[in-house]
């Protein structure tokens, strides 16, 4: 077998092989890249050859995650970056058995989403000052946000060229690089208008920037954390103390639409979910909404 002479230039092959073969995100590969640079530095640092790592090193290095705190969440994520190494170093010929096929990931518990009402939403949006020069711009993301189900990296690579508003349609640009198609509020669509009209069109645009559609004042691509400031501002000046992201807004509009009886299906396509097990989920949400509304309005309950 071929011993590792550059662990970089392998690990620049196996981020190659995670976006362009296995056509993950870029975030979801840079994260399972920094997954195996902590494994190549414990392996470095305790004296063993990647090449060499036997079942007995990735355990103990997975106890060293338990140990230092990280959460079953964060351990699974790191496993299975781990995993896919080690099943790209088989491809490539450096190892003969793939050592992580014994290793487990820790049970995860369900957690159901954290999700904002109606009035919650409305509250967080009066909250936008249209004085101010981004009011308009901050007013459409959440509307899009929460009108369209995206995701954050879906909002901020939005570009103008995918929004065909005589349809009332958008292109969304999701995981792995798959394109569907999100239906649109007029309300959203409107806001965009003004936004690119008014606003967007005094800015100095960068270059490279030119077809994104939400910029920041500088005229570049707006950036994830921004969106996260942005939502977390607006729930403090809406005195909403849940904890709240930009994420949360995607699963309030899965679960209002469910509420609102509309198809699992219909939901799985629009948030672009590859399992209908993801989406299902929602049920649950709109099970408890259902035993809460069972508890408060039934004659036998309210003796």
């Amino acid at each position: 077998m071929p011993h590792i002479h550059d662990i970089g230039l392998v690990l620049d092959r196996f981020a190659a092989y995670l976006t362009v073969e296995k056509g993950l995100s870029k975030n979801t590969a840079e994260g399972y890249l920094d997954d195996v640079q902590k494994l190549v530095k414990y392996l470095a640092d305790a004296g063993i050859a990647v090449e060499s790592a036997k079942p007995d090193d990735l355990e103990n290095f997975v106890c060293t995650l338990h140990d230092l705190g990280i959460q079953p969440r964060s351990q699974a994520r790191v496993i299975s970056g781990i995993k896919s190494f080690f099943k790209f170093l088989k491809m490539e010929g450096f190892v003969e058995q793939n050592p992580t096929r014994l290793i487990n990931s820790p049970k995860i518990g369900k957690h159901l989403p954290q999700v904002l009402t109606i009035d919650e939403i409305d509250r967080m949006i009066a909250c936008i000052d249209m004085s101010k020069p981004e009011g308009l711009r901050n007013r459409a993301i959440i509307e899009t946000l929460y009108g369209c189900g995206l995701r954050v990296t879906e909002l901020v690579d939005l570009q103008l060229s995918d929004i065909y508003a005589d349809e009332e349609y958008i292109v969304v640009h999701g995981k792995g690089d798959k394109q569907r198609l999100v239906p649109i509020s007029p309300v959203a669509l409107h806001l965009i208008s003004q936004y690119i009209d008014q606003d967007r069109s005094r800015l100095t645009v960068k270059r490279g920037s030119e077809n994104v559609l939400f910029l920041n004042r500088r005229g570049a691509k707006l950036s994830r954390v921004m969106v996260f400031y942005i939502v977390k501002e607006l729930c403090e000046l809406a005195g909403i103390r849940k904890q709240v992201s930009p994420h949360t807004l995607r699963h309030s509009f899965a679960t209002h639409l469910l509420e609102g009886g509309a198809n699992l299906r219909a939901i799985q396509q629009m948030l672009g979910h590859e399992s209908i097990t993801t989406t299902e989920i929602y049920v649950h949400i709109d099970r408890s909404t259902l035993r809460q509304e069972i508890l408060t309005h039934h004659p036998r309950n309210r003796r």
